[in-house]
């Protein structure tokens, strides 16, 4: 923002981190569930392929995959992302989707065999058995990891300034090359009031969790 005040910068700024933080956990959360259905899949092409995207996605630095996704359909189909940001929700989905289907398998496969088995002998489909016995057990094994995940996701928010996202870091140094310092240490400010609210809130969210013993 030309000609605003550091504080309307630096908030102005933040929004755009909030923005990308809340669009890629609504979308990556759901994709991340149907990712791992797919690496868990009998039919072996579909769990191979999506177990390579799982690998390539989190063997190579997110800020990597920025410039890939900005850059790389317009260069090879002559279909460049209609903005900068829509380019980092896209990255960002993709590679978080990954994180959060390998924490969904992990939950999913420590529940034991014999809770489908009883399952099963109730009568019971396997859709059933998921969503009556399984779920709930797989959504309290999972908050812990998922909370980390998702307190990290707030921070690399961050990383968009590398494509040119004018979130709050980005702000910050503009005016540190005129010479002013505290916007800089601002923005840490800005993450550790989010993050507290957000750990809070999670940490609200695995005690009600607490009812549930597995």
């Amino acid at each position: 923002m030309l000609g605003a005040s550091p504080i309307e910068s630096l908030t102005s700024g933040f929004i755009y981190n909030i923005e990308l933080f809340m669009i890629t956990l609504v979308l990556a959360m759901p994709l991340g569930l149907v990712i791992t259905f797919l690496s868990m899949t009998k039919f072996k092409p579909i769990r191979w392929i999506t177990k390579i995207y799982i690998w390539i996605i989190r063997g190579t630095p997110l800020m990597l995959q920025l410039f890939v996704v900005l850059y790389v359909p317009g260069l090879l189909f002559n279909m460049p992302m209609s903005s900068r940001f829509t380019a980092a929700v896209v990255a960002f989905v993709l590679n978080y989707s990954a994180y959060f289907s390998e924490i969904y398998r992990g939950g999913i496969e420590s529940i034991s065999k014999g809770q489908y088995e009883a399952g099963q002998v109730l009568g019971m489909t396997k859709t059933q058995i998921f969503f009556k016995i399984i779920l709930l057990q797989v959504i309290k094994r999972i908050v812990p990891p998922m909370s980390n995940e998702i307190i990290t996701l707030t921070k690399d928010t961050s990383l968009a300034r590398v494509i040119g996202v004018a979130e709050i870091i980005m702000s910050a140094e503009r005016f540190t090359k005129q010479g002013l310092i505290w916007p800089l240490f601002s923005t840490g400010l800005f993450f550790l009031i989010f993050n507290g609210v957000l750990s809070l809130l999670l940490g609200w969210i695995e005690k009600k969790m607490d009812y549930f013993r597995v």
